[in-house]
């Protein structure tokens, strides 16, 4: 039992670590980060486009592009029932994927077995130690033909969205393109030679004559599904030329295209004008006697039309 004299004293604490104070929390980045929730569920049937963006920018050099697709082609050669991956393209500091898995926990083991080989494989190649990657990957559902066409342009096709200067039709020597039998112009088993649009990467086809036994792509590369093999060729074939585009592009083209156009002005309308056709047929409804249905749906249909 309290006293009628007694009061409470506060007792303040140092305000050194944790609550609510200026700038507290992780530092905004100019790129967002993915948000750290949970992931979507997934399904077999539906292939998932991957984004992995990395902390440095050598990606798509011919010194380290050859030992990034060998930590893709045995990522792809080792669970291959389970999480497979369809296609890749490599940027100057992030990779596209679009692979396949049983389920989520399947997509969630083979995306980050993915990203800790090439980690492992980056940093023995370049002699330097820590993370690799800048943040989590992000991965999207493709759900629909429309859907698995899209993504597989700006997979294949993203070195146009990154270039500088306007690239000439062709395939991306940085990429699955040329094990991709989707072309319009051109057919992987044609014997004709991939018409790329970039210089090739020799590195690359060195390491590959070296190891022909393991870096086999045509082979590891391979879709099960049916959007991945044949439901997204109902929305057409890829063409040599085609590429990515953003909302702002889109925008711009819009744009141009309406000020390059001359619209011709309208004539005024004449209400009256407009009025006295309309008369007869307003007339004739009034003057219907018998009002079944065939009657009255000709007079409609009369009275309708200008």
């Amino acid at each position: 039992m309290r006293r009628k004299n007694e009061t409470q004293i506060a007792l303040p604490f140092p305000n050194r670590w944790g609550g609510a104070r200026p700038n507290a929390g992780r530092k905004r980045s100019a790129r967002s980060n993915t948000p750290h929730r949970a992931r979507p569920m997934h399904r077999a049937g539906e292939p998932v486009h991957v984004t992995m963006r990395a902390r440095l920018a050598p990606l798509r050099s011919q010194f380290v592009f050859p030992t990034v697709r060998l930590a893709i082609v045995r990522a792809a050669r080792r669970e291959p029932e389970r999480f497979r991956i369809v296609h890749y393209s490599v940027q100057r500091d992030h990779l596209h994927l679009i692979v396949e898995a049983t389920d989520a926990h399947a997509l969630s083991r083979g995306v980050r077995g993915l990203a800790i080989r090439t980690a492992r494989y980056v940093n023995d190649l370049l002699g330097r130690r820590g993370a690799l990657w800048a943040d989590r990957w992000y991965g999207r559902a493709l759900r629909s033909p429309r859907e698995v066409r899209t993504a597989l342009v700006y997979v294949l096709a993203n070195f146009r969205k990154h270039g500088a200067n306007v690239v000439r039709p062709g395939i991306d020597p940085y990429s699955s393109a040329r094990w991709f039998d989707g072309w319009r112009a051109w057919h992987p088993g044609s014997g004709v030679p991939p018409p790329f649009a970039e210089r090739d990467v020799a590195a690359a086809e060195s390491v590959q004559r070296s190891n022909a036994g393991e870096i086999l792509l045509g082979d590891a590369l391979q879709s099960r599904t049916w959007l991945g093999t044949c439901g997204w060729k109902r929305a057409g074939l890829l063409t040599l030329a085609e590429s990515p585009r953003g909302e702002n592009h889109r925008r711009h083209e819009r744009t141009s295209l309406a000020c390059r156009v001359q619209r011709r002005p309208r004539a005024p309308r004449n209400k009256s004008a407009m009025w006295r056709r309309r008369a007869p047929a307003q007339g004739a409804l009034r003057r219907a006697t018998r009002f079944d249905s065939r009657t009255l749906s000709r007079v409609y249909l009369r009275a309708s039309c200008p």
